[in-house]
């Protein structure tokens, strides 16, 4: 799923619904301006290259990928529809996952307004609202 055009600006919460399909390996959401700059990489995986339930995070920009980061917590569960809230700043991105922890991302990309989000993987998203 494709949203351009969303406007997506610092202060606002973003809530995504999704439900991961019940084989899901991994699903990805992207926020940024297109596809070759993402400022926002979110990306739980359930099983896939090694990774077993890990959320991995990254920044891409000129179709470069930044340096990984990555959160143990992973409250996901393939089958089951989950929420969570996506927020920025400048300076960071702040995750609040299903279960009501937080983690943040840097925004490495700085800019205070983002109007493309990309959602990949094997998930079917739900519902989504910016607030």
């Amino acid at each position: 799923m494709k949203v351009k055009d969303m406007s997506f600006k610092e202060g606002q919460e973003f809530k995504v619904r999704v439900k991961p399909k019940d084989n899901c390996c991994s699903f990805a959401v992207n926020i940024g301006h297109d596809e070759e700059n993402i400022a926002l990489h979110f990306n739980p995986r359930f099983e896939v290259g090694g990774d077993e339930h890990i959320i991995v995070m990254n920044s891409k920009s000129g179709d470069s990928w930044g340096d990984e980061q990555r959160d143990m917590n992973f409250p996901f569960c393939r089958g089951e529809e989950c929420k969570f809230h996506i927020s920025f700043n400048m300076e960071r991105f702040y995750i609040k996952l299903p279960d009501g922890s937080m983690i943040d991302f840097p925004n490495r990309l700085g800019d205070v307004k983002y109007n493309h989000f990309h959602v990949v993987g094997d998930a079917r998203i739900v519902g989504i609202k910016i607030k």
